[in-house]
């Protein structure tokens, strides 16, 4: 795989605690439920490679709920999407009070004993293109090129885990996918990292013993179910697959905000000036891959087509090329929330944007 140059990303910050009520979260789980595959964000395998790295599409044990998007909010998620703690963190990773909260979701992860993919960058957003129009695997590939940086709105991302196991930990590449990754694991639960996840590569570190195996013949219509008090259990078609309690349930919960340099850059993103359209974001790949010799074939339907989602996988996708963890290490906490730095725009709620 070729790979485009990776992009710098900024210093994380670590929240020693996350959320002030952080039971609020198994109430939300239990609420919400049921929860359907991680993988039902992709359309077929090329897409996924696209996002998350040269893997075959497999249904696993990993299941995610959206409580928050641009377009809708579950009853009862402010606690978690307007936390001062994460907008204080997020104004400082990015240098600006301009903090804009849309986005909370779920990750439920169980019997997962291995390494989650070899290592990802979030879903990043653009001045025209995100979330509400487009799939995921574009806007990861566009990132990844960096050949749209004029029209990137900067997203912050905090991961928080509400899991007491010793496994199931963090490994992150702060320092670049060259370099060796940091890993958070161990006392996990109420904690957080506040990073640039859209250019920080990260993954989710192997969930349960080996030796338990890992539940196969899961399709995208299985359903992690609660059956009340401390009881869960994977269903398809009304025959249960697995029970457990929920103590083996990995719990991680992802916010995300967007930052913006100045008012004038909210505006332009809110107003959509100078917004890009599909056919200038392929124009722009196409000049790139010729004048980089790379040879393909002209899509006609470029956000369907397979063999244009792997040439673009190919030319601008890559992983860490060092995988051996170093001695854990947490980024510095942030400032007391008392901070002047705490003066995040929570009074317009998210109209547009991404989800």
């Amino acid at each position: 795989m070729l790979g485009a140059v990776p992009a710098p990303c900024r210093a994380p910050i670590f929240l020693p605690d996350a959320l002030e009520r952080p039971a609020l979260v198994r109430e939300l789980l239990e609420r919400t439920a049921p929860h359907f595959p991680v993988q039902r964000y992709f359309k077929s395998g090329a897409e996924m490679r696209a996002q998350s790295g040269p893997a075959a599409l497999i249904i696993a044990p990993n299941f995610r709920a959206d409580w928050a998007t641009a377009d809708s909010r579950v009853e009862g998620i402010e606690f978690f999407l307007e936390n001062p703690r994460f907008i204080q963190a997020a104004a400082r990773l990015f240098e600006s009070d301009l903090v804009r909260p849309w986005g909370v979701y779920s990750n439920i992860t169980w019997q997962l004993p291995f390494d989650q993919g070899g290592g990802h960058t979030d879903v990043p957003a653009f001045v025209g293109v995100d979330r509400r129009r487009y799939p995921t695997w574009l806007l990861s590939v566009m990132g990844h090129s960096r050949l749209f940086e004029k029209e990137r709105v900067e997203i912050a991302t905090a991961v928080a885990w509400f899991y007491r196991g010793k496994d199931g930990g963090f490994s992150y590449w702060p320092d670049g996918p060259d370099r060796p990754p940091r890993l958070h694991e161990g006392d996990l639960f109420n904690t957080a990292i506040m990073g640039d996840n859209d250019r920080m590569y990260h993954r989710v570190r192997p969930v349960g013993a080996r030796k338990d195996g890992m539940l196969s013949g899961m399709t995208l219509e299985t359903r992690l179910e609660y059956d009340g008090g401390d009881d869960w259990a994977i269903r398809e078609a009304g025959e249960t697959r697995a029970r457990m309690r929920f103590d083996a349930l990995r719990i991680s919960v992802s916010w995300k905000g967007y930052v913006y340099r100045d008012a004038e850059q909210r505006r332009r993103h809110e107003s959509e000036v100078g917004a890009l359209d599909l056919d200038q974001v392929v124009d722009r790949f196409d000049s790139d891959l010729t004048a980089r010799g790379i040879r393909f074939q002209a899509p006609a339907d470029p956000l369907h087509d397979e063999a244009f989602v792997e040439v673009l996988t190919h030319a601008y996708v890559r992983e860490p090329t060092v995988l051996a963890v170093t001695a854990p290490a947490q980024p510095a906490p942030p400032p007391p929330l008392g901070s002047a730095s705490l003066r995040a725009s929570l009074a317009s709620k998210p109209e547009g944007g991404s989800s």
